[in-house]
């Protein structure tokens, strides 16, 4: 009888072993993110609903003041930060190419788009923030369709937009659209010749619209609908052209101390709940079986202008001095 318990103790000591190795994720992860904090706590509380042994520790600022925090991290030494979450896939890319990314080739990406995928792995879209045109019902009778509507004079010199200088999502959004041939400097000149102005963020875009001190305005979506909920006089536009997009990748650090946890973090990002949570804070999903907030169209009818976040990078200098010639800085 001594064999057969030797061998059941054996078999229960390696299953010991597997549960062990299967273990939870456990401990500390430090979070570095752009998301507002009131939305960060909401994404905590229902991760740590899944995995409850994940202490969550949160830096959040605005995507500038993230990677300034990072780089100077970098260059004393090191960052306690194991996850970044951010709204620009430029940033990303640079942290990419200074090799500071994991590559997580079991992320959870089959029902992601391939435009919100990095071809090596190293982050991954998490949302979409789209930018197009917003304009106050009570000064427009006859709605624009187009990106190419906002040229004529009679509109151009009612119309306002959002800096690069000053706003992520409108460095994506010039960067991309100066990428397009048929738009390239020369749409941006056209605005400016005919009296378009920018502003500072998106912010200040919905505001002067809501108030009716600009009839039309380019912008990101969200706060365009968030505004009508509210009360105010405007409609959001998706161009017949296509729309800018915004992806907030998430991705892991290599210097990561808790690789299990970051990888956790990752795939609820990626998931259906985290979709449908994205969804009930006004976020177009990233899957198209998930249906987007009210008045949102669904996301497989997007169609999002092409962008290279390499050129992005690279030319993200000279486009802000471009910007800043044309409509002032």
């Amino acid at each position: 009888m001594i064999k057969p318990i030797l061998g059941l103790a054996a078999a229960a000591f390696a299953l010991g072993l597997a549960d062990s190795a299967a273990a939870e994720p456990s401990g500390t992860l430090t979070v570095y993110t752009s998301q507002p904090s009131e939305q960060m706590q909401s994404v905590i509380e229902a991760f740590n609903k899944d995995y409850p042994d994940v202490q969550v520790e949160l830096f959040r600022s605005g995507t500038t003041e993230v990677m300034n925090k990072l780089l100077a991290e970098f260059a004393a030494g090191s960052s306690p930060a194991d996850v970044v979450l951010i709204a620009d896939a430029v940033a990303m890319t640079q942290l990419k190419n200074d090799d500071r990314l994991m590559t997580y080739d079991d992320a959870p990406i089959a029902d992601i788009p391939d435009a919100l995928i990095d071809p090596d792995h190293t982050f991954f879209g998490t949302k979409l923030i789209t930018t197009g045109i917003v304009y106050n019902t009570n000064l427009v009778d006859e709605a624009p369709t187009s990106w190419a509507d906002l040229k004529a004079e009679d509109v151009a010199s009612k119309t306002t937009m959002p800096s690069p200088l000053y706003s992520g999502a409108a460095v994506i959004h010039v960067g991309t659209m100066v990428q397009q041939p048929e738009f390239g400097w020369d749409y941006y000149e056209a605005l400016a010749d005919n009296g378009a102005i920018a502003g500072q963020g998106n912010g200040s875009v919905i505001e002067a619209v809501a108030r009716g001190e600009k009839a039309y305005g380019i912008m990101i979506e969200y706060m365009a609908f968030n505004a009508k909920k509210k009360g105010s006089p405007v409609e959001f536009v998706f161009p017949q052209e296509g729309v800018t997009a915004i992806s907030q990748p998430v991705a892991i650090l290599k210097s990561t101390d808790n690789a299990e946890a970051a990888k956790a973090f990752v795939d609820w990002q990626l998931s259906r709940k985290a979709q449908e949570q994205s969804v009930a804070q006004g976020y177009f999903p990233i899957f198209d079986d998930v249906t987007p907030p009210e008045g949102y169209p669904k996301v497989g009818s997007l169609k999002i202008l092409p962008t290279d976040a390499e050129t992005l990078l690279e030319n993200d200098q000279a486009n802000k001095e471009n910007f800043a010639e044309l409509f002032g800085g």
